[in-house]
């Protein structure tokens, strides 16, 4: 029968432990006109939105107070915990930057001009001819998301806004059902939670208005989803993503995806997903691989699968004579349309990007969907306080998301990741017939089971993944330490597990994640007992959240831990 995750829920109280109500007195609360949680592409554009609607308003800016809007940021710099593919789909940034030219945009590496496709066997690299349109980039731009986010960064604060790096946004603040801010969390606690020498206790930040963007497998999302009922008509779904940038002799002219190898295509493994290849300049390449969490196999890996994938002829070949510069791991929502909050805002708050699950899977495109709310958002907020300085009512943003191109795209394209658990052949048929359709056939609301309910069981990926030869193929705690990461060892563990599971779900927890945070001990490794204690090692977390769809819970490190992604 398996072992699924939903058998063994994390120790958290969702909304006991992560929404509260102001405790500050009024003379410490920190107060803000907006507050942003997430220095991702969603919030920044947001803040930038705000502060340029604002110089057009001087009553309501004086209003707003001394800070107009503070983006709560808990990296160590807006863009050290994004990452992404990507091609970014311009029309975001025209709109937010009319003005500026992609020629100047210093986080681009120029239009796409050709791409391709492969089906990967073990050997051979088959051409997809004609493309799939899905896979179409012509017209987009090759970008880095960590370089994109420091970029909105700079323009957000040259306009007036407050970015708080290193800050995380613990709680969700909500009195009389209405969201008043956040607050921040303590920083210099020891693994026991005990202050240190250097502890600093956090604050209340009151807000008019709260935007979560949060970005993918947003904490006070999260918790925001179970207080006010948010749950859309299909439940979250996420893929984990692994990437690599690679220094390369030879420039990559086009970008490239593949499909297949090294994933297996049968339904009974329900392995979804696939990798891609782009050109990052001159001198520099992109490779990750991708992989649905709704797998059922206890020992896959979605890093030693990238690994697998970089011995295959034709992707050597891309490779050799080059070096690995940096690696990273983030999860993408992948539930698309059905999987949306049913309402994106709340008296107070409003959700924007990743954290809403805005995200078209099958073309691969997020981010310029995430700069559209975001500047949607602003634009909402603005309206509302500007008509009443007292306003919590900001529901005319569900519908401005829902009537734009995130609505329109993302509907179209609403049942094409359900087939797929059917088995590759099957799956990519229904996938094309939607797509020539636009949704439309085959028609209806596809369901799907949530990824903790997959059952999981031994079998036997691992028992091919190539062992690392540190010039090619590395393990994950060499990876880890090319992240960037630096949380200290003795802060407190902010990652949430049983810690005396089944094997195979232990063994889940351990293939799972990319950063080696999960260990079976070494005398109960080989030992046949049916259960197994389970050690954790929260230090290595990059903060990816992959353990969050198999029974875990990342919550909130104390800022600034993490990866520091400069190039991904």
């Amino acid at each position: 029968m398996g072992v699924t995750p939903e058998e063994y829920p994390p120790p958290v109280d969702e909304t006991g432990e992560f929404i509260a109500e102001p405790t500050d007195p009024d003379d410490e609360r920190i107060e803000v006109g907006l507050a942003v949680v997430g220095g991702g592409p969603a919030g920044l554009a947001c803040a930038a939105r705000t502060m340029q609607l604002l110089e057009a308003e001087p009553e309501l800016a004086e209003r707003l107070g001394e800070v107009p809007v503070a983006v709560i940021e808990k990296g160590k710099a807006c863009g050290a915990h994004t990452l992404s593919g990507a091609n970014l789909n311009p029309s975001s940034m025209r709109e937010l930057f009319p003005d500026l030219d992609p020629s100047e945009w210093p986080f681009s590496y120029g239009e796409v001009t050709k791409d391709a496709v492969y089906l990967l066997t073990k050997k051979a690299a088959l051409p997809l001819k004609p493309m799939p349109p899905n896979f179409r980039n012509h017209g987009n731009y090759g970008i880095s998301v960590a370089k994109l986010s420091r970029f909105l960064a700079e323009r957000a604060e040259e306009m007036g806004a407050y970015i708080l790096t290193e800050t995380v946004a613990d709680k969700l603040l909500v009195s009389d059902r209405i969201v008043r801010g956040v607050r921040s969390g303590d920083r210099g606690r020891d693994r026991e939670g005990e202050p240190l020498g250097n502890f600093e206790p956090g604050s209340d930040v009151i807000a008019k208005a709260t935007v979560l963007a949060e970005g993918t497998l947003g904490h006070l999302t999260t918790a925001a989803r179970r207080k006010f009922d948010l749950d859309g008509a299909l439940p979250v779904r996420w893929e984990l993503g692994v990437k690599e940038v690679w220094e390369v002799p030879k420039p990559l002219d086009r970008v490239i995806h593949t499909m297949g190898w090294p994933l297996r295509k049968r339904a009974k493994w329900n392995e979804f997903g696939g990798s891609f290849i782009y050109p990052m300049g001159e001198d520099k390449l992109c490779i990750g691989m991708v992989v649905g969490l709704d797998y059922t196999d206890a020992t896959l890996s979605c890093h030693d699968l990238l690994q697998e994938l970089k011995t295959h002829p034709f992707v050597r070949k891309l490779l050799d004579g080059g070096k690995r510069v940096a690696w990273g791991a983030k999860t993408i929502p992948s539930g698309g349309y059905w999987s949306m909050p049913r309402s994106l805002a709340v008296p107070g708050m409003v959700m924007a990007g990743d954290a809403a699950n805005m995200v078209n899977v099958p073309t691969l495109k997020g981010v310029h969907y995430a700069m559209h709310a975001g500047s949607y958002a602003a634009e909402t907020i603005v309206e509302a306080l500007k008509a009443d300085p007292d306003s919590v009512n900001f529901d005319a943003y569900h519908q401005r998301v829902h009537d734009s191109v995130i609505g329109k795209d993302l509907y179209e394209s609403r049942n094409m990741r359900q087939p797929f658990s059917k088995g590759f052949f099957v799956g990519g048929a229904a996938a094309s017939a939607m797509t020539i359709t636009k949704g439309n056939f085959p028609a209806g609301k596809w369901k799907y089971e949530p990824d903790t309910e997959i059952a999981m069981h031994d079998g036997g990926a691992a028992k091919r993944y190539p062992e690392a030869d540190n010039e090619l193929t590395f393990n994950k705690l060499d990876s880890v330490f090319l992240s960037g990461n630096a949380t200290r060892d003795d802060a407190p563990n902010h990652v949430r597990v049983q810690k005396h599971v089944p094997r195979v779900l232990a063994q889940t927890w351990v293939s799972l994640c990319p950063a080696q945070v999960y260990e079976i001990p070494d005398d109960q490794a080989g030992n046949g007992a049916t259960e197994v204690d389970v050690n954790v090692t929260p230090s290595n977390c990059v903060q990816c959240g992959a353990i969050n769809a198999k029974g875990g819970r990342l919550t909130m490190p104390e800022g600034g831990d993490g990866p520091l992604y400069q190039e991904l």
